[in-house]
């Protein structure tokens, strides 16, 4: 099989590494390696991609990952990235949040017969007592070495609370109950733990005697400079509850044409070839490399089908005109008996879910950006009701590219 290693510099995925010639050949030979997630939500969101594509890829190619669900740091709250303390989260919390994730990734990797192991830090974290931990482990770590972290140095400005000082102990210590448990010799993590892995790498070093090894990941920007996995409508989640199949597609079909031959090599697995070429493509003919893109990437993470229904949608809506609406397209119901009598368009628009507030739906319809089956609405209080059905629904849209399909339901009948 080819190198990992190769394929990961060849992608864009390594931005900083421990050894890179140690490092290139421990991945000759299957390895087992790392990487947490931070249970801070119920679910991961795109921004979790990079480090969840670096684990499918280190898995393909013969090598056993772990992912860790951090429901013990989270208790603490890793300081990286961040300007202020986040907020403190209870132990059920957390708990519930590590268990929709442990189910997310199931989607990604296969943990059978011990291909792939998922665990939660909290399992042994919770456990330490206090004082061994500080004689034991504690002694180790220099302050002033510390302080020159990254994730420390910044937070310095504005004020670290000591309870975030003791999240690289914590990380440090999962990285050598890992090499003790399972044998990791390989974390990976995005650039801003690049200080964490590093604590953990000498942790072991010094207690354990053997050398082990980190590679960071890049932390991702559009070429707009927005942060992966962040819209003008919030986070794109990969829980399908909290971000649809079709709006996953749309996400990624709506890139820059700066960003795709990128995109491409980071988040599916086509051959570098196809990449390239899709990546040269210009002008109208880019489109094509986006749709791919679309699909591999919803692919990857909501399955076959659901992809191909995204698709069908995204072209019956941009490709074959709004007239043929596909009934994979975002749906909202409202009762018969509510669209018979008719609703104010600012309020459709906002309760539908295509404008946050009733004041931004007014603002969308008084810039030009509402339509009603294809038809611009010229006033708020343009009323919708049935009359408005075509085929049985109506198709209201937003700006250049989202849409809304709303169906009238039976009076009293629930969704």
């Amino acid at each position: 099989m080819e190198n990992v290693f190769e394929i990961f510099e060849q992608r864009g995925f390594i931005e900083q590494v421990t050894d890179r010639t140690m490092l290139e050949d421990l991945l000759r030979e299957p390895v087992t390696c790392y990487i947490g997630f931070d249970p801070t939500a119920k679910s991961l969101h795109a921004g979790s991609l990079l480090p969840i594509m670096s684990l499918m890829h280190m898995q393909r190619q013969g090598h056993r990952p772990i992912a860790i669900v951090g429901g013990g740091t989270a208790l603490v709250g890793d300081p990286s990235g961040k300007t202020e303390m986040r907020p403190i989260m209870t132990r059920d919390q957390i708990d519930e949040n590590a268990a929709s994730i442990k189910a997310q990734l199931s989607r990604f990797l296969d943990f059978s017969d011990g291909k792939a192991f998922l665990v939660n830090n909290a399992d042994w974290l919770t456990e330490l007592s206090y004082i061994e931990f500080l004689r034991d482990i504690g002694k180790h770590f220099s302050v002033n070495r510390m302080l020159t972290a990254e994730s420390y140095r910044t937070r310095l400005e504005t004020g670290l609370n000591f309870i975030e000082f003791n999240y690289m102990l914590l990380q440090a210590y999962d990285f050598l109950h890992l090499f003790k448990h399972y044998g990791c010799r390989l974390q990976m993590g995005g650039n801003d733990q690049w200080g964490n892995i590093l604590a953990g790498a000498d942790l072991i070093r010094r207690l354990e005697g053997e050398i082990v090894h980190g590679l960071t990941l890049p932390l991702l920007t559009t070429s707009t400079g927005i942060k992966m996995g962040k819209t003008h409508k919030g986070a794109i989640w990969l829980d399908p509850e909290l971000t649809s199949s079709y709006e996953y597609y749309q996400y990624w079909i709506n890139q820059a044409d700066a960003d795709i031959k990128r995109f491409l090599a980071l988040f599916t697995f086509l051959p570098m070839g196809e990449v390239k070429r899709l990546g040269a493509l210009e002008g109208s003919e880019l489109n094509h490399a986006k749709e791919i893109l679309a699909f591999e990437a919803t692919r990857i993470c909501h399955g076959e089908k659901e992809a191909e229904k995204a698709r069908n949608a995204s072209r019956s809506l941009f490709g074959g005109g709004e007239g043929d609406v596909s009934s994979d397209t975002p749906t909202f119901s409202l009762d018969a008996g509510e669209l018979a009598y008719g609703i104010e368009a600012f309020i459709l628009f906002s309760n539908c879910g295509l404008c946050k507030t009733r004041a931004e739906a007014r603002r969308l319809i008084s810039q030009g950006g509402a339509y009603l089956n294809g038809i611009k609405v010229e006033s708020a209080e343009t009323r919708v009701n049935s009359d408005h059905l075509k085929n049985g629904a109506i198709l209201l849209r937003a700006g250049k590219k989202r849409y809304m399909r709303i169906l009238a339901k039976p009076e009293g009948v629930k969704e």
